[in-house]
């Protein structure tokens, strides 16, 4: 299975490269991974001007020598080529699985709006650098390569569901990048905000049109969570219960996706 890597939004960490390469030898042999020039470039934030990630994306999505596209890390940016890349997508794109998570939801929520590929929430290649990292990317590269259900979030049970970072789907929210969710558990995580950003979110999510008939939602992992002066007064299942019951669907718990070594692995629809 050969594996196209590249970086659609920050600037990447290259330092990655050589650990999940050795693991992914070791460990799946049957995988190539091959990693676009572009996952060295820079231009401020970005790896790479918006042209630059744009072009290495079209070219790994349109190759059919490519099985997947995983993502090298999320960070900021893959909005900033959803114009340029969504119209130029050919045939052989539909024919691969997109894997990572973070602002790569931008990408994932844009293909699954046209049913192209397979877009999967998933560990991304700088996931090797986490504590117990090979376990985490393994479950990106077991359910790709293998089929292996082990990574699979255990909580799927068959549904359709999709997952988003919370910022990533209240910033889709009102475009035509966000796609139906009909009938989908809506599943979503968080990181690096204070709790009344977290609820500002919630309310987007609540009453965002385009998520009318969404079956329910989970809770993923919220974690390195800002101080809130004064004190948040709620606890995350509170907050959850009451936006859920503003958009009249179920809140049904916990999830194991999120910025963690614990993050599992959620195909967009049915597993």
């Amino acid at each position: 299975m050969r594996i196209g890597v590249l970086a659609a939004s920050s600037v990447a960490n290259p330092d990655v490269i050589a650990p999940v390469s050795a693991f992914a030898a070791i460990a799946y042999p049957e995988v190539d991974l091959v990693f676009h020039p572009q996952c060295y470039a820079h231009d401020g934030h970005f790896a790479g001007s918006d042209a630059v990630r744009a072009a290495a994306f079209l070219e790994y999505a349109n190759d059919p020598a490519f099985d997947a596209i995983w993502f090298l890390r999320g960070g900021y940016g893959s909005n900033r080529i959803l114009s340029t890349i969504m119209p130029q997508l050919k045939e052989p794109a539909r024919r691969k699985a997109y894997l990572g998570y973070s602002d790569v939801g931008f990408l994932l929520g844009a293909l699954y709006a046209r049913r192209i590929g397979r877009p999967t929430h998933a560990p991304m290649a700088a996931d090797i650098k986490r504590q117990g990292g090979d376990q985490t990317v393994a479950r990106t590269l077991g359910w790709l390569a293998r089929g292996d259900r082990a990574g699979l979030e255990p909580g799927l049970a068959g549904r359709p569901s999709a997952a988003f970072n919370l910022s990533i789907l209240a910033a889709l929210a009102g475009t035509p990048y966000l796609p139906d969710l009909t009938d989908h558990v809506l599943i979503v995580e968080e990181v690096s905000e204070a709790m009344y950003a977290v609820d500002r979110m919630l309310f987007t999510m609540a009453h965002a049109t385009q998520l009318r008939g969404i079956a329910g939602v989970r809770l993923g992992a919220v974690t390195a969570v800002k101080d809130n002066v004064p004190a948040w007064g709620e606890t995350l299942e509170t907050m959850m219960a009451r936006w859920c019951g503003e958009m009249g669907v179920p809140y049904l718990g916990r999830a194991l996706i999120g910025h963690t070594q614990d993050n599992h692995v959620v195909p967009f629809g049915i597993a």
